[in-house]
């Protein structure tokens, strides 16, 4: 992450704007170094993966069995009132899909954010987070991503990182992608 971040710190020294960030993946407390100093250079950041069930959960929503950093709420909300004192937009899912298990699940659904199922885990974002995020996106002059958007190695969770990838590309901006699952995620939607 730390060398990414310092390829990112010669891209952003003036860049075209607005400048959007995505950030996936799993954990919070891998990219908390990440945000705080894309919060400095972006217009509008993305969160998304696993990670904003613990953004979810700092805002009092109900996250049932989804992956969630516990130590880090506090960070999270810090991050949350960082982006809006400095102007930045942030986007969160407005709604994901949840399944018993990730591995054979018995149940899946579409559900909002604020009605994920005590039972139930948040695997992937859904259709109007994707419509949300592409609209943050439509107006980017560079967009850089870095984290996939769901369990996306497992095909039932794997449609909000490809069609992610899809917009990414179909982009007139100029993209940076890091991080390994990133770049397999790309490779998988083909991009």
């Amino acid at each position: 992450m730390e060398k990414e971040l310092q390829y990112f710190g010669k891209v952003l020294e003036n860049p075209d704007r607005p400048v959007v960030a995505i950030l996936g993946g799993a954990k919070v407390s891998g990219k908390i170094k990440v945000m705080n100093n894309l919060l400095k250079k972006v217009d509008k950041l993305i969160i998304g993966g696993g990670m904003m069930f613990t953004f979810l959960k700092a805002q009092g929503y109900e996250i049932g069995t989804s992956l969630v950093e516990d130590d880090r709420l506090e960070i999270a909300k810090s991050v949350l009132k960082q982006a809006e004192e400095m102007g930045v937009k942030l986007y969160l899912p407005v709604d994901c899909v949840v399944a018993d298990k990730i591995e054979a699940p018995t149940v899946t659904k579409m559900v909002n954010v604020r009605e994920i199922p005590k039972n139930l885990k948040g695997l992937d974002i859904g259709p109007e987070s994707l419509k949300l995020f592409a609209q943050a996106l439509a107006d980017a002059k560079m967009i850089i991503w870095n984290g996939p958007m769901g369990v996306f190695e497992v095909e039932a969770f794997s449609k909000g990182t490809v069609e992610l990838a899809h917009k990414i590309a179909q982009s007139k901006a100029v993209s940076i992608i890091g991080g390994g699952d990133t770049v397999s995620a790309i490779d998988l939607a083909g991009v």
